[in-house]
């Protein structure tokens, strides 16, 4: 599902505008985006959380070169799904 069809599912399913779902969804994504900034965890019961990962520094290897790498830190985004969702998807 890409955003646009989202964004209609959300404006038939909520009997809102177009314009007022990607408001939604915008203030949803900039939102969730804000608090993972911020390293705050965002839960939402039965649905899941997002939250943020620190990945150590490492060594890699090139594919093509067989050349060791240097893989530096870093923090990744992580979505937990909910028991409710995880229910929902084995039906």
């Amino acid at each position: 599902m890409t955003k646009d069809e989202m964004i209609a599912y959300m404006a038939e399913h909520s009997s809102i505008s177009k314009k007022q779902a990607t408001d939604a969804l915008q203030a949803f994504m900039d939102g969730v985006t804000k608090q993972l900034q911020d390293e705050t965890k965002v839960s939402f019961s039965g649905f899941g959380t997002f939250s943020v990962s620190h990945r150590k520094a490492r060594a890699g290897r090139n594919p093509q070169t067989g050349e060791t790498i240097q893989i530096p830190a870093s923090r990744v985004p992580v979505f937990k799904a909910g028991k409710r969702l995880k229910e929902a998807i084995k039906k």
